[in-house]
């Protein structure tokens, strides 16, 4: 594996530079852009996954703030997640915890070599030891309680990046004080998986519940159709499913799936799941 680099001024922020890196990897070629400030240092890419418009606007505020790291694209959906990953590779990804109630969604996020760091947005209904300990056992590198001051929100994405793990104080303390405590039954996280899906799998899951068969997925996945029954059978296999029905209904009682509602009539969402960041308006 070797790389081919370039540097250039930033178009939109001339105190940036912009590094156009070419990777070669095993007869394949790929073209990602790297991004490093004026004095070399590397940019940390962020993607913001949650469902809530406010919440995504204010995180894009706030990382275009921060001279290290820049947004590149943002989603509402776990559909979405893993387009955005597939396509603009982000470094970190903050992924809200109502997306993935049961973690094991954190784990198909972090699965493979190309896998983004996680850190997990953790909602007040998710606010438990349980949740953060499976959260992190899953896979997250970081967690963050969504009502905390920004500046955590920076941390945890440097922390991260860094390869250290990352608390929230105020998680941290939660977690402390319960910590030789036993955790109740009936709490979110308390089902998982024993084989969690890959990300291809996760995506194969998605389209086996909307009900399309393997040529359809095929076209969709850009996938041979004896591609996607291979896919099938390792999802069957991971889940115990005896078919792709019962295989949809343990993913959707374990929390792997889950039902999104129907946008409000007056609204028009685009199509695209996934959405690149731009700097927000002056």
């Amino acid at each position: 594996m070797w790389h081919v680099t370039r540097a250039l001024r930033h178009r939109h922020s001339p105190q940036r530079w912009r590094r156009s890196c070419r990777v070669f990897v095993r007869g394949r070629r790929e073209c990602r852009e790297v991004n490093i400030d004026a004095r070399g240092q590397r940019i940390v890419t962020v993607g913001v996954v949650d469902t809530v418009p406010l919440f995504r606007d204010g995180l894009a505020t706030l990382i275009e703030r921060t001279p290290w790291a820049r947004m590149v694209g943002h989603s509402a959906s776990q559909q979405g997640c893993l387009v955005m990953i597939d396509q603009l590779h982000p470094d970190v990804v903050l992924l809200v915890s109502e997306l993935a109630p049961h973690s094991q969604f954190i784990h198909t996020l972090t699965t493979g070599g190309d896998a983004p760091r996680v850190v997990v947005v953790v909602s007040d209904p998710d606010r438990s030891p349980r949740y953060v300990t499976g959260a992190l056992a899953a896979g997250a590198y970081g967690a963050v309680a969504r009502n905390a001051d920004p500046h955590r929100y920076a941390d945890a994405i440097r922390s991260v990046w860094h390869s250290h793990r990352y608390l929230d104080p105020s998680l941290r303390a939660m977690v402390a004080s319960v910590e030789h405590a036993g955790a109740n039954a009936g709490e979110r996280g308390s089902h998982p998986l024993r084989m969690p899906l890959s990300r291809r799998e996760f995506q194969v899951m998605q389209l086996i519940a909307e009900g399309m068969e393997n040529a359809a997925i095929a076209k969709v996945l850009f996938l041979s159709v004896e591609t996607v029954r291979t896919h099938v059978k390792s999802i069957l296999r991971k889940l115990s499913a005896r078919d792709r029905t019962h295989a949809v209904t343990i993913a959707f009682r374990s929390g792997l799936l889950q039902l999104t509602p129907l946008p409000p009539a007056e609204t028009n969402p685009e199509e695209n799941p996934v959405h690149a960041g731009s700097p927000p308006a002056s």
